[in-house]
């Protein structure tokens, strides 16, 4: 049985749990016999991590503990990943559930399942204090032909090519803290991520001499995009996303999925829209 706060820092062969086969039934069924889940977690404040005492935690590893307890799967273990292995590991088997804040695209809805929407955010530019590119949407960096960082794998990493800058304008980094450094050591003109991560990484990087800009509309085929953020499953776990999408919906309902989220700066702002779905995100 998997111990139920522990943060695993494993290292497994690609595809080696998939060679070895999974043991009958459901991963709901085998998590709710075992008392324990395995997470995909990616190490970005403030929506997952382990606290220095090991503990996993962040906005979504404690929404998805409520759920999953509720559920009748009171332990959750977590695997830490960079963010652009968490879907292809999760394929994998290595864990069963990515808690990290995981905006849903068409592209990832083709490889694996979403939950409802947890949460929307929208992008902001870290930069240096006073902004003195004056970068405040995607469109502008493409016509400052400046470099900027981004966490790969990352949604922004489109929204910027949407908008028209280049790849050599990119520079590719592998976590938040490396985005953080780049700006800060001026190897880049900007970084871009979430608003809600920024503002974190500046907090807890007092006197950096950098900003976070207001938050951006991102624009993908000339429209905008609402980017909307669920867990996400292997595809085929009808039982564990049905059973997950009730508890998440009545959580946000009823008050109590922003009571667990603003310790961690999501603000009623952050809930989805009623008219949000699932579906709708996972449409080209």
């Amino acid at each position: 049985m998997l111990s139920r706060r522990r943060f695993l820092a494993l290292t497994v062969p690609a595809g080696a749990l998939v060679a070895c086969g999974r043991p009958p039934g459901s991963t709901l069924e085998r998590a709710r016999a075992d008392g324990a889940i395995r997470i995909g977690i990616s190490g970005e404040h403030p929506y997952s991590y382990a606290d220095t005492d090991g503990r996993v935690t962040g906005a979504q590893p404690e929404v998805a503990r409520v759920v999953l307890e509720r559920i009748g799967v009171p332990g959750l273990d977590a695997v830490q990943v960079p963010f652009n292995e968490l879907v292809p590991r999760l394929r994998e088997g290595q864990f069963d559930l990515v808690a990290a804040g995981m905006a849903v695209t068409p592209d990832r809805c083709r490889e694996v399942a979403f939950t409802r929407p947890d949460f929307v955010a929208f992008p902001a530019f870290l930069v240096p204090e006073g902004n003195p590119r004056r970068i405040r949407t995607f469109r502008d960096f493409a016509r400052s032909r400046a470099r900027l960082a981004v966490l790969a794998g990352a949604i922004e990493i489109d929204y910027a090519r949407a908008a028209g800058v280049r790849d050599d304008q990119l520079e590719i980094v592998a976590s938040q803290s490396e985005l953080f450094r780049s700006v800060a050591d001026e190897r880049v003109a900007a970084g871009v991520l979430t608003r809600i991560s920024l503002v974190d990484v500046l907090r807890r990087n007092p006197g950096s001499g950098l900003a976070v800009t207001d938050a951006v509309d991102p624009v993908a085929g000339g429209r905008r995009v609402v980017p909307g953020a669920a867990f996400a499953v292997r595809t085929g776990e009808a039982d564990l996303l049905a059973a997950f999408d009730r508890e998440l919906a009545a959580m946000q309902a009823s008050g109590e999925w922003l009571r667990i989220t603003e310790p961690f700066g999501f603000t009623e702002e952050n809930l989805p829209p009623p008219d949000l779905t699932t579906e709708a995100l996972c449409r080209p």
